[in-house]
């Protein structure tokens, strides 16, 4: 099972004069994973290199940001994959000291400056979870409200217009009793809706 990250980490390394200043957090994916790159950059505008890795399913990426092709963010990468780590950012700022590493020592600059910031991470098992879009009426909102909280679902995103439409989040292993119980006690009034918003078609009415 992969893991998640408990708490940000971070770790700051001298290598022949060049400094490395590490980061690991948690990210939703790669739309979150840029923001913070381009929150470094405005940090450290005289930096050399702002190298990251992202690992987060479809979305993961590698980048060297300039250095050797596969010296920076490959690396990187392998070390939180080495660590089965899920949905995590890890981002490097570089300061060049004026002496050259050559590929290797790149490469293992960037891995040690990742594995040093999560020499003392703590780890908990990632939880996948699902999204699900549904809409009632307004009588029928307080009922849903308290089926999700019971559930141990999650409210994500409540829009009040004709009807009361719903984005909650849940464990992906709690998903088929809580379409149940909604099924059961929506009195026919609660509607599926596909991510779009739009009806879910085949979805039973309720």
């Amino acid at each position: 099972m992969a893991n998640s990250l408990v708490a940000t980490v971070a770790a700051e390394l001298y290598i022949k004069k060049s400094r490395f200043i590490a980061r690991v957090e948690n990210v939703a994916g790669r739309e979150e994973a840029l923001q913070v790159v381009a929150e470094l950059r405005r940090l450290h505008p005289t930096a050399a290199h702002v190298c990251w890795a992202l690992l987060a399913g479809g979305q993961s990426a590698a980048v060297d940001d300039g250095e050797p092709s596969g010296t920076a963010g490959r690396p990187m990468l392998e070390v939180l994959r080495h660590r089965d780590l899920e949905g995590v950012l890890a981002t490097v700022v570089r300061y060049f000291g004026g002496v050259k590493l050559g590929a290797g020592g790149l490469v293992r600059a960037y891995t040690d400056s990742v594995a040093q910031a999560l020499a003392g991470a703590s780890l908990v098992p990632r939880v996948r979870r699902q999204n699900l879009h549904c809409a009632v009426p307004y009588a029928r909102e307080g009922w849903l409200r308290r089926e999700i909280d019971n559930a141990g679902a999650q409210l994500e995103a409540v829009e009040h217009g004709q009807e009361v439409r719903v984005v909650l989040s849940l464990p992906v292993d709690r998903v088929d009793n809580l379409l149940h119980r909604l099924n059961e006690g929506g009195g026919g009034q609660l509607r599926w809706l596909s991510d779009d918003g739009g009806p879910t078609p085949g979805e039973p009415a309720a």
